[in-house]
């Protein structure tokens, strides 16, 4: 969820890369306080089918408008898996990778205290394995959402031959939306680790978090290499992310 920002080669200056640092976290602040509030909302309701799609909507919902919103200032990643694989593809240097993610930590971890505080010390929902999901069985089952998600980032936004130009927010949100649903059986289908440390922040349960880690950054990183190697078009016609002052 997520995607590079438009630019010219060459150094950022400075105003731009501390507004693209300060706007991922800003970005990642809202996309968690809206997708978690929309869970803890349909938590709330007693249909646990309309629960799922509620969720899964929401998810849609936000990624669409926060990718589109943030897509001049920072590149509307609000994702450490989507930030380290655009890194690994040469999208975004290591250095402003690094403080993009630790951006989206600060933003994911005050969204949660904030929702926590708004609610009367409501505890937010953190992800976990579903029954019968071990470690490893979520660690794979997030490697592959993830995997999708960076697949359809390259198709849709970053590959020259994309077919609906513009339409990469929409069609990004649809398959975090679909993954949500597919994913409530497994892992609950995270494809981003800010979005399960915040929670976690906020209320104290780390039981196998490492997994909301481990998957989406291997997962990610892993599209990222298979498109560049075996589909992307030869002649790289999109503009890339500036590179970051020193």
């Amino acid at each position: 969820m997520g995607k590079v920002a438009l630019g010219h080669r060459g150094e950022a200056s400075e105003p731009d890369f501390f507004r693209g640092v300060l706007g991922e976290l800003v970005l990642t602040f809202l996309f968690v306080f809206i997708q978690v509030g929309a869970a803890m909302t349909a938590g709330a309701k007693t249909d646990a089918g309309g629960d799922l799609t509620a969720v899964a909507l929401g998810q849609a919902l936000v990624v669409c408008v926060i990718a589109t919103a943030g897509f001049h200032i920072s590149g509307g990643h609000v994702n450490p898996a989507v930030t380290l694989s655009l890194a690994v593809g040469g999208q975004i240097t290591l250095f402003r990778s690094a403080l993009y993610i630790v951006a989206q930590m600060l933003g994911s971890s005050t969204a949660c205290i904030l929702l926590r505080w708004l609610t009367g010390g409501l505890a937010t929902p953190v992800h976990a394995l579903a029954a019968g999901v071990g470690p490893i069985q979520g660690v794979v089952a997030e490697a592959v959402f993830t995997f999708s998600l960076l697949f359809v980032i390259y198709a849709t936004i970053l590959d020259p031959r994309k077919l609906l130009p513009g339409a990469g927010p929409l069609l990004t949100g649809l398959l975090v939306g679909a993954n949500s649903i597919a994913g409530a059986v497994l892992s609950g289908a995270s494809m981003n680790p800010a979005r399960s440390f915040g929670p976690a922040v906020a209320t104290g349960v780390w039981t196998h978090h490492w997994v909301y880690w481990v998957g989406p950054l291997a997962g990610g990183p892993l599209a990222v290499v298979v498109y560049e190697c075996f589909f992307m078009a030869p002649a790289r016609t999109h503009q890339l992310l500036p590179q970051e002052a020193p």
